[in-house]
C-alpha cells in the first residue's frame, strides 16, 4: 500500500518511517496530482492555521475533499485532526470539514504541558505509546463517528468510516501500530474499489 504524507509542514519524514515500519510505502505529497498515485493520505501535525493556508494556496482543500469523497482513507494527526474537523471551537474557520466532530485547539495546553502516556486504542491489542504536544481535543462527535480512545474522559482518537483522527503524534514513537491500522483501512478501501464517502 502506498501511503502519502502531506508535505506542506510537519513531521513528514517521521510519518514515512512509521508507514514503512508498518509494511507500507511512504511518499511525501507536495502536489495535488500525486493524490492519484496513493492509497491513503496522512495529514501530519504542525500548525493547523498554516497548514490550512498552504492547502488553500496549493489547491489541496478541494483535491483532498474529492479524494475522500472517492472513499480513499485520510488520517489526521494533531494539527491534521484540526484540518479534518467539520467544526472548530472559537473563531477559526474550519478547513476540510470532512469529519463530523468539533475540535478545540491546544486543549491540552502549551508546549510545556506536553506529555507521553500509554493509551488503550480500540482495535489495537495493547496500549499505544502516545506523545501529546499542544494537542487538540475532540469535544463532540456525530453519530457516525466511532470513539477509539479517550484520555481522562476526553476523546483523543476517532474514526468515521475511511477517516481516522488522533490528537497525538503516533509518528514520534517506535510504536507504529496506528499506522498499521491506517494501512489496513487503505487495503480495505482498495479492495472495495470506488466506495461512497
Amino acid at each position: 500500500m502506498k501511503i502519502g504524507v502531506l508535505a506542506l509542514q510537519g513531521a513528514v519524514a517521521e510519518h514515512i518511517r512509521s508507514i514503512e515500519l508498518a509494511g507500507g510505502e511512504g511518499v511525501a505529497v507536495k502536489r495535488t496530482e500525486q493524490l492519484e498515485e496513493i492509497d491513503g493520505l496522512i495529514i501530519p501535525g504542525g500548525e493547523s492555521t498554516t497548514i490550512g493556508k498552504l492547502m488553500r494556496k496549493y489547491g489541496f482543500i478541494e483535491a483532498v475533499r474529492g479524494y475522500a469523497a472517492a472513499g480513499k482513507p485520510v488520517f489526521g494527526t494533531c494539527a491534521g485532526l484540526i484540518v479534518l474537523a467539520e467544526r472548530l471551537t472559537g473563531d477559526e474557520e474550519p478547513h476540510l470539514q470532512l469529519m463530523d466532530m468539533t475540535v478545540a485547539r491546544n486543549a491540552f495546553g502549551r508546549q510545556r504541558e506536553s506529555f507521553e502516556t500509554d493509551l488503550p486504542v480500540k482495535g489495537i491489542e495493547s496500549p499505544l505509546r502516545a506523545v501529546f504536544i499542544r494537542a487538540p481535543l475532540i469535544t463532540e462527535v456525530g453519530p457516525d463517528v466511532e470513539v477509539l480512545s479517550v484520555y481522562k474522559d476526553e476523546i483523543v482518537t476517532a474514526r468515521q468510516g475511511h477517516l481516522l483522527a488522533a490528537s497525538y503524534h503516533p509518528e514520534l514513537t517506535d510504536d507504529y501500530r496506528l499506522h498499521g491500522l491506517f494501512i489496513d483501512m487503505a487495503r480495505e478501501a482498495a479492495g472495495q474499489g470506488q466506495g461512497q464517502a
